[in-house]
């Protein structure tokens, strides 16, 4: 599942790459000297997580082409500026490239040309070309936009929206749900259609809980000028203890269902009421599944919807809205078929219902482990310690062990029919499950399990570890300075608020690893378990890094010392996920976890931000960049 994700991923930046008509988006400022001299300067913004040349580049470099001045002439070369960073023993540039020229005229003239760049990413590459006329002199402007609107980005960016929505459908807070919407439309009744308008409500429900509350958000967004607000909504909906608590329930109380305990069905006023009218009747409870997905989901579709946000702050009004919509469009589509097809199944029930009983047993025992990992993220985010990792791999052993053995037939519920014999299908599903048992069993000695990482509370939660003393978390002891219990993970050391992090890299003279992180946060511990375990990473961030961990959504009151102010706003942040959230918003833009920011000791950032990234050779060279940059400067 895992791979299929990266490979969307992979296709994404690809599609993403080539939909775009300028990785590289140009302005341009005219500067008078005096008398009859002039100076052009262009400024390229590189898009994030690419690169372009320099002017001498061997292969790729940057350039002017076919540069003529109507009036006038150039007085010396065209020089460039900015900073460079060593990438396969070239400089390039990342984030921004200058390029200035120097012009004599007499009176007016017009500088036409072409600026060529080649973009790059990962071994990706595209060739842009910028057409500029400017006018130089008596009714030139003094800066003007390079070039008019890209009118290919947007279909871009739906176009990435649309795959987003799709790949969400795998992640693991998300197809939960699949099971949960069979089992709803499986319980509908009334006519067929009755049956598809109220499949068709559904994905409607959907795709305007997503997308009407985005809008309105960037609305006041835009109107208020401000939004911490906003993203302390969304972190409280995907952290807090009372939604996940609640979700663990929802879940808990499906799948019980699912076993057979009772029938979840709407309220008989509702029930009334789809009798008399098949049109109207039930939305109410199509609306709540509706709610649920949206809110249940939020942790795994949180990134892309904290993107989306992001832009919304940086002057854009409509792209945000229509990419939302397009995203949840194409999440809602699977779901909507799904809705329409409970009625086939109705269709096969009389000869068919023993095998769609056992289906809907299977995916309550599924339901059921899922369901911890609401339960888990509470936990980890408030500190109650009630479930570890062991504890938590415990339960998930007995589930799938209990899976196991009803596949088999040596389980079954009072409902069921008793199981005679077993098909080749039930044993080769048993045999799948048995083995993911085997599997989980080392895990309880401190085994990694990377394949579920992102699954699992941390290692450093496990009392147990098989050649470790004591905890796991004693690998090596944390800083003094650690005031609020937290711990790195692989047996890192760290601090965790940004002033003591700034502080120590100061006093050691290194650069800073700033890991902004989660405790809920599914793509965080994989990132930890399958990238930061590489022995080449763990070297790096062990001896030539300060690594600081800044928890979005951990509880914790803060000292006083370490409050945090808006500066525009007055409010005041006393808790230490808040505190944090607030700096990764306004400092470097990032709304999501995981993210990883290289600092040098005086804050300045040292490389563009880096995500959700499963290359461990990208990882390492993105460390070995910021080394670079910081022992150059």
């Amino acid at each position: 599942m895992k791979k299929i994700i990266i490979g969307l991923a992979s296709l994404l930046a690809g599609i993403a790459l080539f939909a775009q008509d300028q990785l590289v988006n140009w302005t341009y400022e005219v500067e008078h000297n005096g008398a009859d001299s002039y100076t052009v300067v262009f400024t390229g913004k590189v898009a994030r997580g690419y690169h372009t040349y320099t002017l001498t580049d061997e292969y790729s470099a940057t350039e002017i082409l076919d540069a003529a001045l109507s009036k006038g002439e150039f007085s010396g070369a065209l020089r460039e500026s900015g900073k460079t960073v060593t990438l396969d023993g070239e400089q390039v540039y990342e984030g921004s490239i200058e390029l200035a020229q120097d012009i004599k005229v007499d009176g007016k003239a017009t500088y036409t040309g072409t600026i060529y760049t080649n973009a790059c990413n990962t071994g990706t590459c595209k060739s842009e070309y910028y057409d500029f006329e400017i006018s130089i002199g008596e009714e030139s402007a003094a800066a003007a936009p390079a070039g008019k609107k890209d009118k290919g980005r947007i279909w871009g960016l739906i176009l990435e929206a649309i795959l987003w929505g799709f790949a969400m459908l795998l992640t693991p807070c998300v197809f939960p749900m699949v099971p949960m919407t069979v089992s709803f439309f499986m319980k509908s009744s009334g006519s067929p259609a009755a049956g598809r308008f109220k499949a068709g409500m559904y994905g409607l429900f959907i795709v305007l809980l997503y997308t009407v509350p985005i809008s309105l958000i960037i609305l006041l967004t835009r109107i208020i000028g401000g939004d911490a607000v906003t993203a302390d909504i969304f972190n409280w909906l995907a952290t807090h203890w009372l939604p996940n608590i609640i979700f663990f329930l929802v879940f808990f109380v499906f799948a019980l269902s699912f076993f057979g305990a009772f029938e979840i069905t709407l309220p008989s006023k509702w029930s009334n009421s789809a009798d008399k009218n098949s049109n109207r009747g039930g939305l109410g409870g199509i609306f709540f599944l509706a709610l649920t997905l949206v809110l249940v989901s939020f942790s795994c579709t949180g990134p892309i919807v904290g993107s989306v946000l992001i832009k919304s702050t940086q002057g854009e009004f409509w792209e945000p809205m229509i990419t939302m919509l397009a995203f949840s469009v194409a999440f809602a589509l699977p779901f909507t078929l799904l809705a329409f097809f409970p009625s086939l199944i109705q269709k096969l029930q009389r000869s068919s219902g023993s095998w769609l009983v056992s289906v809907k047993v299977v995916l309550g025992f599924i339901e059921l482990a899922l369901g911890l990992k609401f339960l888990s993220t509470a936990d980890q985010t408030y500190h109650w310690g009630i479930l570890n990792r062991e504890v938590y791999l415990a339960i998930w052993i007995v589930i799938f062990t209990l899976l196991g053995f009803y596949l088999l037939g040596k389980i079954r519920f009072k409902h069921e029919d008793k199981v005679e014999s077993i098909g080749t299908t039930r044993l080769m599903l048993s045999i799948v499950v048995f083995s993911f048992v085997v599997y989980l069993i080392p895990g309880m000695w401190g085994a990694p399990l990377k394949a579920l990482s992102g699954y699992l509370p941390p290692i450093t939660t496990q009392e147990y570890v098989i050649g470790a003393q004591g905890s796991a978390a004693v690998v090596s002891a944390e800083p003094k300075e650690n005031r609020y219990g937290l711990e790195l993970p692989l047996g890192l050391t760290g601090y965790f608020t940004l002033d003591e992090g700034l502080a120590a890299a100061k006093k050691e003279n290194k650069p800073l690893f700033v890991d902004v992180t989660g405790h809920g946060c599914v793509n965080c511990r994989e990132m930890e378990a399958r990238v930061w375990s590489d022995p080449q990473v763990l070297d790096i961030l062990r001896n030539k890094y300060i690594i600081v961990a800044l928890y979005n959504d951990d509880k914790q009151k803060l000292d006083e010392k370490d409050w945090v102010k808006d500066e525009n706003s007055g409010k005041v942040y006393k808790d230490l996920g808040r505190a944090n959230s607030y700096l990764a918003r306004t400092l470097w833009g990032v709304n999501a976890q995981p993210n990883y920011v290289l600092l040098a000791p005086d804050g300045r950032q040292l490389q563009p931000v880096r995500g959700y990234d499963l290359s461990v050779q990208g990882f390492v060279d993105f460390l070995n960049r910021g080394l670079a940059e910081f022992a150059n400067n």
